[in-house]
């Protein structure tokens, strides 16, 4: 285990955490964007995004070999990662009627997209609490190695 695992670890979750606020955000500044993409000749609505995370070392074997190994300069876990950033088309556009807006179809009906601001808000509490944690974790760790400098005097 080097000396600067636990301080990469914890940077690799302040930069996941950091990517995901940065989407939230952009979900919440789109949140009546009706022209979002083209498909098909057609404009869409905004769709709202989400980050996935995912452990940087890819399966649980790694780990379990790691744990078994006698090498000391093995280390358990090694961070997150943001594998991706997709897009929610599980939850339906909203429907407003709205006759006047110029995005309304034959029946004044127009497509909103599917971003809710109080969904938002409450992912955006929790990675502003992670990335919080992240930083005393970091701080934390940060001091117990000025102390060890210490040591020695």
């Amino acid at each position: 285990m080097g000396l600067f695992t636990g301080m990469n670890t914890t940077a690799s979750a302040l930069t996941a955490q950091r990517l995901r606020m940065d989407v939230i955000s952009s979900n919440m500044a789109n949140v009546d964007t009706t022209r979002g993409k083209m498909v098909n000749g057609e404009w869409q609505p905004y769709q709202r995004k989400s980050v996935v995370m995912a452990p940087k070392e890819d399966q649980f074997y790694s780990f379990l070999n790691q744990a078994m190994s006698t090498r000391a300069n093995h280390s358990i876990g090694s961070g997150v990662k943001v594998s991706r950033i997709e897009e929610d088309d599980k939850t339906p556009f909203k429907m407003v009627y709205d006759p006047m807006h110029p995005d309304a179809n034959d029946d004044g009906y127009v497509r909103l997209p599917n971003v809710d601001p109080l969904r938002e808000m409450v992912d955006l509490i929790s990675a502003t609490r992670s990335y919080e944690a992240n930083v005393t974790v970091f701080n934390a760790n940060k001091a117990m190695l000025m102390k060890s400098l210490e040591i020695g005097k």
